[in-house]
Parts: C-alpha cells; structure tokens; sequence
C-alpha cells in the first residue's frame, strides 16, 4: 500500500492523499490549495494528481480546501464515483459551482488585464461552472456508521467529525495478500460543544492514524466568551456610528455567527437598529441546506427549534444577493453588521468591505476562523500596519477582534482527547493539515503523553506501508519546493540598476515634465524595494 500527500502536507489547505492498495488507485478529498502566488500555482499542476487514473474520491466535508479541485479532476478525464454524506452532497453542489464561477470571472478580469497591456495568452480559468455541474453528477451519498465498498477488498465507514455539517472522519481497511491494514483519515476534527454541529466521534482503532494539526500548537483562548466578545465589537463599532466587518466562510462559520446574533439579541445586546448583512449568496443558499438537516444539529440547536425559535433569523437581517445590494452596504450610513465570505479575505466581496472600512478607527474587523499563511486575513490577523487592497496600500485603523471560540477546528487539548483512544501501543500517527510549528508542538505532545512518535510528511512524499509497518517514505524535494535563484533575481536588479545610472545624464537633458514622470516612477520603486527591505 502506499500513501502520497498532494496537499495539507506542512500546511493547511489543499487537502489530498492519493492511496494505492488492492489494485486500486484512490484519493480523500480533493482540496484547493490556498494561499500565496507559489502556494496556488500549485492547483495548475494537475499531473501530479493523474485524474484518469483514480478509482473513486472520498471527500470528508465540503469546505474548498478539501473539495476545490475535484471540477479540476473532471476536466482532466475523472469520471469515477465521488463519495461523502448526504449533507455534504448537498453543500457540494452548491460549493463547486460559487468556487467555478469565482474561476471564471477571476479569469475574466485577468483576461481584461492582459487586453489593456497589449498581453495575448491570458491564463484560461481553472475550471468552468459546467466542470463543477459534471463533478456534482459524480456524488454518491452515504450514511454515517454504516459501512460500504467502493471496490473489491477495501471497505470504508464514515464517522461524524463535528467540523461543520456533514462533515466526517473516515476509517478505511484494506485487505491485500491476506494482510488487512486499517487507516484513520480524521478529516478536520471539530470542537465538542461548538455551536449547531454534533460533538466529533474518534472512529475505532487503527493501524494508522492521519490527524488533521491545525492548532496543535494552541488551544482556543476564551473559547466559552467568544458571544462576549463579538457583543463587545458590536458595542465598539455602535457607539462610534461604524461597521462591524465579519471575513466568514459560507458553510457553517456563517450560520454559526448568525445563531450567536440570535442568542445576543435574545440578551438585549443586539442594538434593534443595527442591520446585519448576510453579503454572500452561498452563505444564503447554504442556510438553507441546514434548515433542511435539522437532524444533524446538536441538543442545544435542537432545543432552540423545539421552543418555536429559528436560530439563524433576526428581525433586523438582510440577505444581498446581487452585486448592486452588496456595493449599497458600503453606501450604508450608520452602524452595521456584515457577514461576508471570503473567511480568509482571499477572494470574493469582503476585499470591498475592507476597502471601505479597514482604515476606519471606528470599525471593527472580527476574525472567527482559521487564517492560512499567505492570505490577507493572516497579515492582518498578524498586526500588519497596512495591507494592500485592490493595489491601493490602506492603513489598519479599525479594532481588530480574533475569536477562536468560532473555530470549527478542535483546540490542542480537544485534538490529543481525540486520539486518546486511538494511541495504542502499535499505531502510528501521521499529522497533516497544520504548520510546522503547529505540528511540531503537537508531535512532542503526543510522544510525550502516549510513546508515539508521529510522522510528519512534506508536501509530494510517498509512504509505503506494509501491514502495520511502515516500509519507506520517498521525498520529492525539488519538485515540492523548488529552490529561488536569488543570486539571479539580484543579479538582475543591479544590472538594470547599473542601466539606468549610465542614462542618468540624459534625462537631465529631457523636457521637466518627462523628468518628472521618471521621478515618480522611481520614488514607486523605491517605495516597493522599501517594503520588500522591511519584511526581510
């Protein structure tokens, strides 16, 4: 059997493990990797996935870290079948075509980029909303606990993950030559007692465990204050006549954020003039995939329901729907709430309401999720004095709030409660989806707590197991992380710099004016090569 990592491999986005056993070639989850420039060129390489190659996909939840690319893998002559619960179904066929359309217009505007440069060639979208319909066709529903065979001697059973809706932990077995060896995938493990979802179940043992690390490094501060918190940045930004700004994924962090608002409201600190905003037609269309799941919802959700209540209604909500509403927000005089995806400021129509508000002392911006490296939402989660937004530099005024008790991602503790019961004396724990730092942390724990020695696998590795035993890893480095040729990039900057100081004596003959447009066009440059000094 073998095991390569094509994603949440050192990080956490991406997620993809390629497995090989009983003559089959498969994969869980197909994720979009996330992040910087080098980090999302990745999702232009679908070789390394083989498409046409796979047998079947299991995905374990929705989110476009862990499903984005499977359109990719129908365009590239995928035509299997596609497994995951039925919620998970149902948020999929809304996902994959909000992620294809963003595909299509980011190509668009680059396409009109290229135009106005006189460029040919602009980069074709990554795929189209008709790649996104024919994945959709591919999706084979199934129920928790109840396990099935997706190919002759390989059987899978899905376990309730508690990180948003449907979403799930797989164990997998798979019997060659005689020889069964058992496999944990836990997808991303939720926290106990978070809002709406059920509590994560630990799958029973296994021979591998394959445990998601993304705050391995911490638990969530204030995690039982996190509805104080978000009061206190709506009482913040009331008082000073600005808007809350809310970077929230569509799945299950919206829904959760809107539930709070409910209960705020019910304790008299939701001020009854304040509109709040749902700006993102996947966060309202999936609204609607939980009310029709109301059967996964936890005791507390299910009690709110019971009394009458629904948890993600406010009298004061206002859904937008279409470009021309969510560009009215920013036109909004007076305080306000606005939910908007997307939940790492990446992408989509919360860039404009930081544009907006981001440089204003009186707003808010609340963090309720996980920010990957790379993206906007890190930089300023991290304290960035500005950022820059649709290539304009703006100052970061507003109050900034991080909320952890939000995460749908179980805290440090609540991740070694998970593996408690799976950290028997032969097991082997693999950690993927987190940062090195993170894992790091977590691994020392692990060791130190339950004598096991987790692997910590890079982005492209390859493991080959045997049974229980783990037979060899092969790295692929070069191609994982290929090496920058600074001495290049320098050598070129001072050559060019060595041109344009042998043609400084005839700009000073140049008209003034055209002196002046050089001028400006090198104090840019020195500007730029200024922040690039200061993040060395």
């Amino acid at each position: 059997m073998k095991v390569q990592f094509l994603g949440a491999a050192q990080t956490v986005t991406g997620s993809c493990y390629v497995i090989e056993a009983c003559g089959k070639r498969f994969c869980v989850d197909c994720g979009m990797h996330q992040g910087n420039k080098a980090i999302e060129e990745r999702n232009r390489d679908a070789s390394v996935y083989r498409p046409e190659a796979l047998d079947f996909v299991l995905v374990t939840h929705a989110h476009i870290d862990h499903s984005g690319l499977l359109p990719l893998m129908v365009k590239e002559g995928y035509d299997k079948p596609i497994y995951c619960t039925r919620a998970t179904g149902e948020l999929l066929e809304l996902m994959l075509q909000d992620s294809a359309h963003i595909q299509e217009m980011e190509a668009q505007w680059e396409a009109k980029k290229f135009s106005r440069r006189g460029l040919s060639n602009p980069p074709e979208a990554l795929y189209t909303t008709e790649d996104a319909l024919k994945a959709n066709e591919l999706l084979q529903t199934v129920e928790y606990h109840s396990e099935f065979e997706p190919a002759p001697g390989i059987k899978v059973t899905y376990y309730d993950a508690g990180h948003i809706l449907g979403s799930g932990s797989l164990r997998i077995e798979a019997n060659e030559g005689g020889k069964t060896t058992s496999l944990i995938f836990s997808g991303d493990i939720g926290r106990p007692q978070a809002l709406i979802v059920r509590d994560p179940e630990t799958p029973p043992q296994a021979d591998y465990i394959f445990m998601e690390s993304t705050y391995g490094d911490r638990n969530h501060k204030n995690e039982s204050s996190s509805d104080a918190e978000l009061a206190d940045a709506i009482a913040y930004s009331y008082g000073k006549g600005e808007k809350v700004i809310i970077p929230a994924f569509a799945v299950e962090r919206t829904q959760e954020i809107l539930y709070c608002l409910h209960v705020l409201r019910n304790q008299g600190k939701l001020p009854d003039d304040m509109p709040v905003f749902v700006d993102s037609p996947l966060a309202i269309r999936a609204t609607e995939v939980f009310k029709r799941n109301r059967d996964l919802f936890d005791e507390d959700a299910t009690r709110l329901l019971s009394k009458g209540e629904d948890p993600f209604e406010l009298p004061n909500l206002r859904y937008t729907l279409n470009v021309a509403e969510s560009q009215a927000i920013n036109d909004y005089k007076g305080p306000a709430i606005v939910i908007s995806a997307s939940g790492m400021c990446n992408a989509g129509r919360i860039k404009h309401h930081l544009k907006h508000n981001i440089w204003r002392p009186g707003a808010s911006i609340v963090f309720v999720g996980y920010q990957a490296v790379g993206t906007p939402g890190r930089k300023i989660v991290d304290k960035a004095k500005s950022i820059t937004l649709f290539g304009e530099d703006m100052e970061v005024a507003a109050r900034i709030y991080t909320i952890g008790g939000f995460s749908a991602h179980a805290g440090q503790s609540q991740l070694l409660d998970w593996l408690r019961p799976l950290a028997v004396k032969g097991s082997q724990v693999v950690l993927v989806h987190g940062e090195e730092k993170a894992q790091g942390i977590l691994a020392g724990l692990i060791r130190e707590q339950f004598g096991i020695s987790p692997h910590i696998p890079a982005y492209l590795e390859e493991m080959t197991l045997e049974g229980g035993v783990l037979r060899e890893t092969v790295l692929h480095e070069a191609k994982a992380h290929p090496r920058v040729d600074w001495a290049f990039l320098t050598g070129e900057v001072e050559r060019k710099w060595g041109m344009f100081k042998d043609r400084l004596a005839d700009l000073e003959q140049r008209p003034w004016v055209e002196q002046t447009e050089l001028q400006d066009a090198l104090e840019k440059m020195d500007y730029a090569l200024t922040r690039l000094i200061s993040r060395m």
